[in-house]
């Protein structure tokens, strides 16, 4: 199977905030940026494995400034990792203000598996990291994705050898 690299599935969409958008408080609702974090993330899903995808899991969730009515939002979307039919994709947020002022905001982890016609996972390419934050990002993600396995209980301890500093005992 051939290779893709993560600039080949960049996906970037810029929202504006509107007032039916946010919340007594005047700010985004949490769950309306996490749907749109969730949208470009799947088009960057797709970009990579050329398939249908399907979300399997958050890794995280930041909300670290407040999004307010009127500012434009914007969301890049690209793939960290890929795995056998699974793949890790980096969803960063920034917004920009009435004033033109941009700052980074918010970003995610989310986890897709591309499926066939029948829903069933299906290979999909590898990823070849070219930046630094690429590999940085690259090399995080099978720490994350043993760290699931071993939490939900389908991997043991001793078999995440990414991890074993972390589980070692004397």
């Amino acid at each position: 199977m051939f290779k893709k690299t993560a600039k080949e599935t960049i996906a970037i969409q810029t929202k504006l905030v509107m007032p039916n958008d946010t919340n007594p408080m005047d700010t985004l609702f949490g769950g309306r940026l996490m749907a749109w974090m969730d949208e470009i993330a799947s088009i960057s899903a797709f970009r990579h494995s050329g398939r249908i995808c399907v979300t399997a899991s958050i890794n995280n969730v930041s909300f670290e400034h407040p999004i307010v009515a009127g500012d434009f939002v914007t969301l890049e979307a690209k793939v960290s990792r890929a795995f056998n039919s699974s793949m890790e994709i980096f969803v960063d947020v920034s917004v920009e203000d009435a004033m033109g002022k941009r700052k980074k905001c918010n970003e995610a982890i989310f986890v897709f598996v591309a499926i066939d016609q029948f829903r069933n996972p299906i290979q999909i390419p590898d990823l070849v990291p070219e930046t630094e934050l690429e590999q940085k990002r690259f090399d995080s993600a099978l720490r994350r994705k043993q760290l699931s396995l071993v939490l939900a209980g389908r991997m043991k301890p001793s078999e995440a050898t990414e991890l074993q500093s972390i589980f070692e005992t004397e």
